[in-house]
Formats: C-alpha cells, structure tokens, sequence
C-alpha cells in the first residue's frame, strides 16, 4: 500500500482552513483522514475512525483540552472539520475509572460534553481514542490486517507478522469494555506503536498526524507483504455449465427473490447492483466459495450493510434458464430461513426486546458472472458491492495464509442488533416509492420530467427515457435520486427492448411504466394521408404497446407484480375536429391499458390510464395553443382554463395523477381525469 503523505498537499490544506479559523491539529487531522479514507483496503462507507488531541474554546471564550473524533455519518474520505466534533478531554478520561457504562450513557456522556451541541455523535470508539495518550489515533478495517486476524489462531499469528511492535486486543464488541481493555493492552506495553484488534482491525497513533498514519500504511503492508511471502495457491475451482446465463438474465429473477413480502401482493422492492471483474469471478469460482459464504463477515461492522454474510449460488447454465428462478429462490428461502433460526436463537438469550430485520440477503455471488449488491436504494446496493469486493479480498488473504475463521454469528448478533444500530434504523423511514424503478417515456418533456420528479422525490429511481439524449440526462439530473436518462427512439422496437436493459443493468429491474410519450398532428380525418396517420400510430400506440411489452417481460421474471400507467388524453374520449389522427390511436391506447389489466391482473400488474386535457408541453405549444382555440372559436386563456373549475391544469397536476395511481394497489383499470372538469370527457 502507497503511502500518500505530501508535505506541500498538507501545508496547503493547513493554510487554507488557517483562514476559516482552523487549527493545525484539525487540518493536518483532516488531511491524514481523507489519505485513509480514500483507500477502500482500508475504510469503507462510514468504517473506521481517528481523532487528535488538541484545544478548542467554546460559545462563552472557555479553552479546554479536547477530542476532535470522527463523528456518526462523515465519510472519512471527504470528511470536514465539523466532521471531527470537539469532546471535553476531561469528563471522557475520568469515565475510564467507572467499572461499567452502558452504551445508551456513553453517548450520553460524549453529547454532554461536545464543545458545540450542534455536532453530531461522537464515534462509539470515541472512549478508545481518549483513552489511549497519543496526541493522533488511527482506526481502520485493513482488509490485510482482517486476513490476519480472522483465524482461530489469530493471536499467535499476530505475534508472528508483527511482533512486539503491536500490541494484541481480544475481541470486545465497540464501547466502553472495549476502550478499557485496549488501553490495559497499551499500559502493559508502552513501547507499542499500534494495537491490533482480533476480528476487528488495527490502530496506530503518533506524536504528530504524520507519524500516526505512516505507522498505518507501515503495518498494512507487513501483513500484505506476510500474505503475499506466505500465501498458499488456492487452486480447486467450480465446474462451470458450458455456457452462462447473463446477469442480464439473472438480475430480475433474483430482485423478485430479495424482495420482501408484506401482505398480499404489497412488496419492499431492492435495488440491485451487478459488480464484476476479473478478481471478482476468479475468486467466486471458487469449488468453496458456499462454504466461505457461510462462515460470514470479515469484521463485525459489515453485519449493517451484508448481515450475516454473503448468499452463493450455482453457476447458471444458460440451457437451463428457464429452471433458475426456482434455484434462486430456493436459496434465497433458505438463506431467510437460516437468518430467522439466527435471530430467534440469539435473541432469545436475554430479555431485550427486539425487532427482526428483514431476513433478505445484501450479497449475492454468482459463480462465473460476478455478484449483485442489494439494497432499498441503489446507495445501499453499491454500498453492498463495495463491501462486497472486500470481504473478498480480506477472505482471499486470510485463506492463503490459514483458515478464514471470522467473529462467530453468535457473537456478530449483538453487533448488528446493536441498540445505537437499532436507534438509527428507527429514525431512517423509507418514502412510499423507496425501492422501486420507474421507466418514464417522454421524460424530457413537461409531463414526463414532472412525473419523474415526482416519483424520484417519493423515492424511486427514474429512468428517463427520451428521444433527445441531452434532454434525458439533464432531466434525470433534476429528478435527482441517482436517476438516468437514455436516448431513444421508441418507435424502433429494438432501442426500446435497450432502454429497458439498460434499467435492469443499473437498477436491476422496473416496478413501474409511466408510458408518456406522444406527439401530435392536425387534419380532418378524411383528408389525412396514410402516411401520417401510420406516423402518429407508431408513436401514440404502438410505442406504448411496446413499452408496456418490456415492461410486463421482467415484472414477470421479478414475480412481484407492478404497474402500467399510460397518458391516453381526453381525446381518447372526447375527440376534437382536426384531431383525428392523434385521438385514433390515443383511443386505441386506452383501451390498450384495459387489456393489460384484463391479461395481466392475476399476475399482480395493474394497469390505468390518465385522461388528460390542455397540459402545457412540447405537445401542446404556444401555436398548437393557437391552433387549437382558434379551431375551437374561443381566446387562448379560455381554451387552457375552459373547464368547470376555470383553472389551468398543468404537468405537476397530471403527474400527481400518475403518482396516485402507483400508489393505489387495489386499483385497476381505472382511467383518472385530470382536466379541470369536462363532463364530455368524464367516466364512470
């Protein structure tokens, strides 16, 4: 491992926090944290922790000896000052005298005694930091040290890679025992530069940020020079089919596995998110990697984002496809099962009362294709992959030097229901679309970017599909919510089976179709040509058509249901003069979205229709608003509000239509009216 330190980077970033009023203890703390941080061997996602010892004065002018320690939530590859919250040295040192201290008063204690009591909580290793003299304190979860450390032999080991220079901590889980045991481990050995922490990770410290993070980057790469001298081959591999399904193919069989039921016919969707590479698969076609999947985590923190480790399955012969969905879920039952027999068994020790969590996996590998991170957002989802990608690389180490032998279930099952975990989960309340993807056609335009929005801040990935690629990527930009835009031609059947590709790639499978797009042309019917009324079916039915096609493909192969809406218009019903060539296939549409309902309800896909009128959009311009009123005999204003409520509806108004309609589970078949009022266009 590179060591990154650089004199001018960090008398740079001390000079610029200078002027904020920063110190230099903070800055060059900020500095060596973001070194760390930024190497995923050794911190990921919210992992690990430092902190420094210096002064801070508070609101009333008082200097005291404080702890700057990474605070809850910062990310230490681009944490700030205000990430590091000041701590009163004093009251956390006295705390070491205390015989107990339970970790709901620990955070007491530390949010008693921040400088400003706007920060957020301290690290709950918070008391390790303090404890231990050193002006500098670094932690993180080397995926090398990991492979030395989870072994049943692990202290012995650790005495061989590192000798005296290291001191040795038994697993504790994080908290106060934690914190007096390791400083007990430091007292009896002064001289040591570094604590290593059985099934955890290591800590180093220093006089100065420098010296504590070079005694990092030092003792990483003994044990990654240990493990590379010392490694055994591992050579025994899976044997594959002769030829692989894709992950393309897998990727809507498994979400519908992941998801979670809650009642008839209502689901918590997952994100997913496939990861491959050479090392990835040249690992996972291990003849063990089952049996690596079940010995679980490579430290106990990675029981928040994979439980209790990894799901492997068989390598999917492509031949034989059509039997995998069953392969899929009857792991994913027994992976359920055996997390349920998990927690029943543990919890049952003690008479804390707590709230399983859902039973599904977070990991799944795939032998000869990769694997897939699942989450209820795709953040968490590649979370799960990032993650992923080092429990490999940890267990990869640890088997070529001995037996990958992590912390037992047992003993992570106090960690991953963890009361401070548990308050976090409380707070964390998902939105109605949370889990769930969205493939909007029309996107760019007003009702399409409006719906998708909408759908996007209600907690939905959107897919944004549009003609005009530039426009689709700025309006997935504005839906905001890891959203992506696609150019397409959705006329073209083949651009449309790639677009909806394209969102079981990213996302792993669509919940929702909001099938928007339409255009408009003008001509009495009798005298239209062919040509153009053909042109006006391709976009305004047949597209629809074969979106909704694609659609029902994979929300068939995730067996959990899902939703058609379709934008058919008042014309659909109510037609207007020279308006035949768009109302005609508009109706069709209509009547389209009842088939669907009609075909597909027994499989949990419903499917309706918005009815809108007068919307202002890249359909109805400024001269179609013209047109149309002139055709009409009435001014502009009183065609756009000509309703029984006299208002003007807008795309907002037709996207909450579609947004109730996502929404509504036991309705189908329904056609909303969303014009202002026109009895002439009104349904039952």
């Amino acid at each position: 491992m590179k060591n990154l330190w650089n004199d001018g980077n960090a008398e740079k970033l001390v000079a610029d926090y200078a002027k904020k009023g920063v110190s230099r203890d903070l800055a060059l703390r900020v500095y060596t944290t973001r070194l760390l941080g930024g190497e995923p061997r050794l911190v990921l996602h919210g992992g690990g922790n430092t902190s420094c010892k210096t002064k801070a004065t508070d609101l009333v002018g008082d200097e005291w000896d404080v702890l700057c320690v990474k605070g809850s939530g910062w990310d230490m590859g681009v944490i700030e000052p205000q990430g590091l919250p000041a701590v009163k040295l004093g009251a956390l040192l006295k705390a070491r005298s205390l015989k107990r201290l339970s970790d709901e008063d620990m955070v007491a204690l530390q949010r008693a005694n921040l400088i400003d009591p706007t920060s957020p909580n301290p690290s709950v290793e918070t008391l390790l930091h303090a404890f231990l003299p050193h002006k500098f304190v670094d932690h993180t979860h080397s995926t090398a040290i990991l492979a030395i450390v989870d072994q049943d032999d692990s202290e012995a080991l650790s005495e061989k890679v590192f000798g005296s220079k290291m001191g040795y901590v038994p697993y504790i889980m994080p908290g106060f025992d934690l914190a007096k045991a390791a400083a007990d481990v430091f007292e009896a050995d002064p001289a040591v530069e570094g604590l290593i922490l059985d099934k955890h990770g290591i800590f180093t410290f220093g006089d100065d940020a420098k010296q504590a993070y070079d005694r990092m980057i030092h003792y990483v790469n003994v044990a990654e020079d240990f493990i590379a001298r010392h490694g055994k081959p591992r050579t025994e591999k899976a044997v594959l089919p002769a030829r692989l399904a894709t992950a393309a193919d897998l990727a809507p069989m498994l979400r519908g596995a992941v998801a979670v039921a809650r009642g008839e016919g209502r689901f918590e969707r997952m994100i997913s998110d496939f990861r491959t590479s050479d090392a990835i698969v040249d690992f996972i076609n291990s003849a063990r990697i089952a049996d690596y999947a079940g010995r679980g985590v490579s430290t106990p923190d990675l029981s928040i984002r994979i439980k209790t480790g990894p799901m492997a399955l068989p390598a999917p012969d492509a031949a034989k496809i059509g039997d995998y969905k069953s392969v899929i879920r009857s792991h994913v039952g027994a992976f359920a099962k055996d997390y349920r027999a998990y927690f029943e068994s543990n919890d049952g020790l003690d008479d804390v009362k707590r709230t399983m969590l859902d039973p599904m996996p977070r990991l799944t590998l795939v032998p000869g294709l990769g694997m897939f991170g699942h989450g209820r957002t795709l953040k968490d989802a590649r979370i799960a992959s990032d993650v992923g990608e080092m429990w490999i690389e940890a267990v990869r180490g640890a088997e070529a030097v001995g037996d990958f032998r992590p912390l037992s279930k047992a003993d992570l099952f106090s960690l991953e229901y963890w009361s401070l975990e548990q308050a976090k989960l409380a707070t964390n309340k998902p939105k109605p679309l949370t889990g769930q993807v969205v493939v909007v056609t029309g996107g760019a335009g007003a009702i399409g970017a409006a719906t998708a929005k909408l759908f996007a801040d209600n907690g939905a990935h959107a897919v944004i599909v549009d003609l005009d690629a530039t426009k689709a990527a700025e309006a997935a930009r504005k839906a905001g919510n890891n959203s992506i835009g696609i150019g397409t031609d959705i006329t073209d059947p083949a651009e449309m089976r790639a677009a909806f590709d394209k969102a079981v790639a990213v996302f792993g499978g669509v919940d929702i179709l909001v099938s928007n797009a339409g255009a408009a042309w003008e001509g009495r019917i009798g005298e239209l040509d062919n040509a153009t009324l053909r042109k006006s079916f391709e976009l305004n039915f047949f597209a629809h058509q074969s979106a909704a096609q694609n659609a029902v493909r994979i929300m068939l192969e995730q067996g959990t249901g899902g939703v058609l809406l379709f934008n058919t218009s008042k014309q659909a019903v109510n037609p207007g003069p020279k308006f035949g060539a768009y109302g005609i296939p508009k109706a069709a549409t209509l009547f389209l979205s009842r088939q669907y309902a009609l075909d597909y309800g027994a499989h949990g896909i419903r499917s309706n229709a918005v009815n809108a009128d007068r919307i202002r959009s890249g359909l109805l311009t400024d001269a179609m608003i013209a047109s149309r009123s002139g055709a009409r005999g009435v001014s502009e204003k009183e065609y756009m509000s000509g309703n029984l409520l006299g208002q003007e509806v807008t795309a907002e108004d037709v996207a909450l239509a579609f947004l109730h309609q996502a929404l509504a589970e036991r309705t189908t078949a329904d056609v909303t009216t969303v014009d202002g009022g026109n009895i002439a266009a009104a349904l039952r």
